[in-house]
């Protein structure tokens, strides 16, 4: 199969490539680091997929910093769903076969006990820019669906996490600083809001969701992409200190708070599982650990 990804140099779509062809597909990867592509340029986009002519594209790039978003609302919004507009409608000229578009949990927004688990059906309350943007972006694809009847699956990913993530995601955050503190002897990890809940999966499992949608998906339809059990934040970072080398505490710090917190995301995966089967495999523990070994690498190749 002949895969473009976009945003192929992120954390997931890095995940995704390497997954991809050790399923034997044919890969076109693309990212605006590392080849300039900019998914704001309609006809460079066009270009690119007349060139490489793919038969599925699975589209991640775009703008993923929550809390950056309430700084830079406008760039956040034109990224995300400017972007996806642009990457439909390319694939659309170029005669892709499929596209499959990746939104974010973020976008359920506020919930209350009587939604959860968070169903595909759950109206959409966002909170952040950023998960007003990835509306728009659903929307856009939903759009392309229904009017254009063109293939389009729409995934919906809940926190995802696992080596290579960026230090702007809670997890990887704190796996830094438990990373740090071993190198510096220092026992205090500084910590935000503990309280919220997040339904959290390996971007390994991730990523292994994406390539069944793509082959299982139905056309049109969106799933979510997660492990059905919400796990305090708090409960995060006390898995990783206990995984660290030398005994450390958690402080909180008022300057790692984010403006708005929502306080529990918990998702039910049933859609994804009786379409393509897919479920999570891998537990929380190894992933963390992966994690955590893979800060202390990065930092030990720093020094």
């Amino acid at each position: 199969m002949r895969a473009l990804i976009t945003g192929a140099g992120g954390f997931v779509g890095a995940h995704l490539q390497r997954h991809l062809e050790e399923c034997g597909d044919e890969v076109t990867a693309t990212d605006r680091v590392t080849d300039g592509l900019d998914i704001l340029d309609a006809a460079a986009l066009l270009e690119m997929f007349r060139r490489c002519q793919p038969e599925v594209v699975y589209h991640l790039a775009g703008a993923s910093d929550v809390g950056g978003s309430w700084q830079t609302p406008q760039a956040t919004f034109r990224a995300n769903a400017e972007g996806t507009l642009n990457i439909l409608w390319a694939a659309r000229e170029a005669g892709t076969e499929r596209v499959l578009t990746i939104g974010s949990a973020d976008i359920y927004g506020k919930v209350t006990a009587a939604d959860l688990p968070i169903t595909e059906d759950l109206a959409l309350r966002p909170v952040s820019p950023y998960a007003a943007s990835k509306v728009a972006a659903d929307y856009v694809a939903l759009q392309a669906f229904l009017g254009y009847e063109q293939h389009v699956v729409r995934a919906r990913p809940f926190n995802h996490l696992g080596p290579g993530q960026t230090d702007k995601f809670v997890a990887p955050a704190l796996a830094s600083r438990v990373a740090a503190n071993e190198i510096e002897g220092n026992s205090v990890v500084r910590v935000g809001n503990l309280s919220p809940q997040r339904d959290f999966t390996d971007v390994r499992d991730v990523v292994r969701a994406y390539r069944l949608l793509v082959d299982k998906g139905h056309a049109g339809q969106v799933y979510n992409v997660c492990s059905g059990t919400a796990i305090p934040v708090q409960d995060l970072a006390e898995r990783l200190i206990s995984m660290a080398q030398i005994p450390m505490t958690l402080e909180p710090d008022p300057d790692l708070q984010r403006p708005v917190d929502i306080p529990i995301l918990l998702g039910d995966s049933s859609r994804i599982l009786a379409d393509t089967g897919w479920k999570p495999e891998i537990p929380l523990d190894q992933t963390l650990e992966d994690l955590l070994n893979d800060r202390r690498k990065r930092l030990q190749a720093e020094a």
